[in-house]
C-alpha cells in the first residue's frame, strides 16, 4: 500500500566514529570521499539508511562497504540535525561510535571512498559536513563510558599487561593514572584473569599477562560499575 505525505520528510542518515588504540595514540578511522559534496575531503564512514534496515544495520552495512570494518563493539551515540549539515538536502543523522582492534582489520576503500586511514585523534585533518563534531562528541561519550563500563577492553589484545590497560586508560581520560591506585581498583574489580604467559620480545623485564573474563565482562557491562581512578 502507497501513502501520500503532507509534509516534506527528512533523509535519514548514519555516521560512525570508529576508535582503535596503538602505543601511542587513540585513533580515528576516516575515508576519503569519492564523490561530492566534499569531493576528496577526509569524513566518517557513513551514508543513508535503507528502507528495509535498521539504524544500527545501516551503521554496520557502511562500516564494511565503506571501510572493510565488520564485528565491533558499536553503540549508538547521537542525533545530528542542524540546518543546513548537508548542502545536498535536508539529512539527519544519528551517530554511532565504535571500539575496534586495530590488528583486527585490514582496512580497505570501497563503494564510494577512495581512500581509508588511521589518524591520530589529536591530529585529524580537517573534516567534511560536521563531523569535527561528532568526533567530538564520541571521544567525549567514550572518556566518561570507561568509568562506569569495562568497554576499553575492546581495544585490547587477547592478552595484554597491567602496564598496557593502564595505558589504555590514559590515554583515553588523557590523564596519568596513579600506578598502585589503578592496579588495586582494577584486580578489585574481579574482571581480569592472570595468565601462564609473559610478554615476549620486550627489552625490559617481562610482564605477566591478563586476559578478560567474558562472563563477568558481560556482567559488568550490563549493571555497570564505577571505576574511581
Amino acid at each position: 500500500m502507497s501513502y501520500t505525505y503532507e509534509y516534506p520528510r527528512a533523509a535519514l542518515a548514519v555516521d560512525c566514529v570508529v576508535f582503535g588504540l596503538d602505543e601511542a595514540d587513540l585513533k580515528v578511522l576516516l575515508i576519503q570521499r569519492k564523490l561530492s559534496p566534499f569531493q576528496h575531503a577526509w569524513a566518517l564512514p557513513g551514508g543513508f539508511m535503507r528502507m528495509d534496515e535498521t539504524l544500527e544495520e545501516a551503521a554496520r552495512r557502511e562500516l564494511e562497504e565503506e571501510a572493510g570494518v565488520s564485528d565491533v563493539y558499536l553503540e549508538q551515540l547521537y542525533t545530528f540535525s542542524a540546518m543546513g549539515r548537508d548542502p545536498r538536502e535536508r539529512v539527519v543523522t544519528v551517530a554511532y561510535y565504535a571500539l575496534a582492534k586495530l590488528s583486527d582489520h585490514r582496512i580497505r576503500a570501497a563503494t564510494d571512498a577512495m581512500g581509508v586511514g588511521w589518524f591520530a585523534l589529536e591530529d585529524l585533518p580537517k573534516l567534511a559536513f560536521d563531523h569535527a563534531d561528532i568526533v567530538a562528541r564520541a571521544h567525549e561519550r567514550l572518556r566518561g563510558k570507561v568509568r562506569y563500563a569495562p568497554v576499553g577492553f575492546e581495544l585490547l589484545p587477547p592478552r595484554f599487561s597491567l602496564t598496557q590497560l593502564q595505558r589504555l586508560y590514559e590515554i583515553i581520560l588523557g590523564t596519568e593514572l596513579d600506578k598502585r591506585n589503578f592496579r588495586k581498583k582494577i584486580l578489585s574489580l574481579d574482571l581480569i584473569v592472570e595468565t601462564d604467559e609473559v610478554e615476549q620480545g620486550v627489552r625490559h623485564r617481562a610482564a605477566r599477562l591478563y586476559r578478560f573474563d567474558r562472563r563477568k565482562y558481560d556482567r559488568l557491562a550490563k549493571q555497570g560499575f564505577e571505576l574511581s581512578i
